[in-house]
């Protein structure tokens, strides 16, 4: 059996040519994962990776674990089954912003409110990649493609909130090329137990490219960047003299050092029981705000598959094990005779 101690990065890589176009983010995310999974002490032959359709769906082909390439938008409901059917196992589950909040959106809002242990990596380029470049339920509103040429009048989806607005337990956000930050929330879901969900700012550089640049640029990365840091206060810039802080029941941006410190400032807590903060934190965004990065929700909950299995081990306990074809034969049944018509 595989352990942490000879577990490596290349253990991880499979024998599969990476076929994403040349610059994708998709590659910096497989790096980051093929980094963390042999870190968790978890062997090797327990990891299963599952995806939909989509650029980002390519996923188990280079991952060497176990892996399904499912249906589009469907990938939620496999990942449960196999979850409950093998609750030791651990699920990921890749899909992209078209993939999970387009077709698949009614699978993903149950996974999330069901708490199954899965962890849900949700790749957001805005745009539909693979089918070359339509609009996607991200994309913000004006944006011009293929399939609106005179621009989105779509109002797009808020991936965050409508994660807290499904009760999902651990709900967090990082960056394709934060390769450290990224490491670091992808560690973090990975000792949730219940639903794990992240969305990862990816960028196509083919159909969508730039999106993300106001905040990966070097020189404006610091002012629109906002790292969310449990138990620290909400301060950002370039020197560390921008905060957030409460006026009334909105957030504002105060400027430091003219009366104002760091203790003047909100202080970081993802654990709070109320989603009310968090979902606060989640709407926060450009141009009003910095794009804030970290885990926004982390709290304890029953994992739905838990209870799936207290439930069949109670009946087993009460009726014992049972068979397949006791199953069959029982409740109503009828027997039907032939005749003529």
């Amino acid at each position: 059996m595989s352990t942490e101690a000879t577990l490596t990065k290349k253990d991880f890589a499979s024998d599969q040519d990476v076929r994403w176009c040349p610059g994708c983010g998709d590659y910096a995310i497989l790096s980051a994962v093929q980094q963390v999974f042999p870190g968790l002490g978890i062997p090797k032959e327990n990891f299963v990776v599952v995806s939909g359709i989509g650029c980002s769906s390519r996923f188990p082909y280079y991952m060497n674990t176990f892996g399904f390439h499912t249906i589009h938008g469907r990938a939620p409901a496999v990942a449960t089954g196999l979850k409950m059917a093998r609750p030791e196992l651990e699920v990921w589950l890749v899909t992209g912003d078209g993939d999970a909040m387009s077709i698949g959106g009614n699978h993903l809002i149950h996974i999330l409110r069901r708490n199954v242990g899965v962890k849900i990596l949700m790749f957001n380029n805005r745009i539909y990649g693979l089918t070359k470049g339509q609009y996607s339920p991200t994309s913000p509103v004006g944006k011009r493609t293929k399939s609106t040429p005179m621009g989105s009048v779509d109002n797009p989806f808020n991936p965050l909130a409508l994660a807290l607005g499904a009760g999902a337990t651990f709900v967090a956000r990082s960056v394709d090329v934060f390769l450290p930050h990224l490491k670091e929330t992808l560690n973090a879901a990975a000792q949730h137990p219940g639903t794990a969900y992240i969305e990862i700012y990816q960028n196509c550089n083919i159909f969508n490219d730039k999106a993300f640049t106001y905040m990966t640029e070097k020189d404006q990365r610091d002012d629109h960047t906002l790292y969310l840091k449990q138990g620290e206060p909400l301060v950002f810039g370039k020197n560390q003299d921008k905060g957030l802080r409460m006026n009334g029941v909105e957030l504002e941006i105060v400027q430091l050092g003219e009366g104002l410190t760091a203790d003047d400032c909100l202080v970081w807590d993802a654990t709070r029981p109320n989603p009310a903060f968090a979902m606060l934190m989640a709407q926060a965004l450009p141009p009003h705000f910095p794009t804030p990065i970290g885990v926004f929700r982390d709290v304890e909950a029953p994992a739905y598959e838990d209870g799936v299995r207290a439930q069949v081990e109670h009946q087993i306990q009460a009726k014992g094990k049972g068979t397949l074809e006791g199953l069959l034969y029982s409740g109503d049944l009828w027997e039907v005779h032939g005749g003529s018509p």
